[in-house]
């Protein structure tokens, strides 16, 4: 059966294909010259950490019944949205600005992978991910913000760099999740077949 603290993690599998899937085609897009301009660059990013928040707000939304497992939702949600609204406000005229947000960002999501890697799981193909991911976005995040002779489009590629492999993590991770879900759906379903025999024959 997976090994999942449900109090850490309770996001659909799909939740994470689809940050994946955004993660993914925006870092192709930064990494590989797509996004030549540095103003329309900080707005895409903008919308893209805002799609990015959307995604966490429906599911901590459609787990908010739960009594576990969204708060992390919630909280991924808030550091998405606020890392974007203040790209969009603060960073738009003040390219220093912009850099530093998005190297905080970087640092902190790398820092809530780790967490997660540690915390939410004991399955080895799933720490593995989530710590990689994140201690990658911690190097990502100094090195943004420390890299002062970088020309700009530099660190813009920096960044798609971590978010392209965010993305492939993440898709992998849902993946991964979603076969753990069956996985535990069938040993739970042998489990109440193996009980309901031994009831029957102590009946018996």
């Amino acid at each position: 059966m997976a090994h999942i603290n449900r109090r850490f993690i309770d996001k659909h599998w799909l939740v994470f294909v689809l940050r994946g899937g955004l993660a993914t085609v925006f870092g192709f897009m930064a990494l590989f010259g797509a996004l030549t301009d540095l103003g329309l660059t900080i707005s895409v990013i903008s919308v893209f950490l805002l799609g990015l928040g959307i995604i966490d707000a429906i599911s901590a939304l459609y787990n908010s019944n739960k009594k576990h497992g969204w708060v992390t939702s919630v909280i991924d949600a808030l550091v998405d949205i606020v890392a974007a609204l203040a790209l969009l406000f603060l960073a738009q005229n003040d390219l220093v600005a912009g850099l530093v947000i998005i190297a905080i960002y970087t640092f902190i999501s790398g820092a809530i992978d780790i967490f997660h890697g540690f915390l939410s799981t004991v399955d080895p193909t799933d720490r593995f991910i989530r710590i990689l991911a994140g201690i990658l976005g911690c190097i990502m995040g100094l090195v943004i913000i420390n890299a002062g002779y970088f020309e700009v489009m530099t660190f813009i590629r920096f960044f798609g760099a971590y978010m392209l492999i965010v993305g492939v993590t993440s898709m992998i991770y849902g993946v991964h999740n979603r076969e753990q879900k069956i996985e535990d759906s069938v040993a739970r379903k042998q489990a109440r077949k193996s009980t309901s025999k031994k009831t029957t024959k102590k009946k018996k």
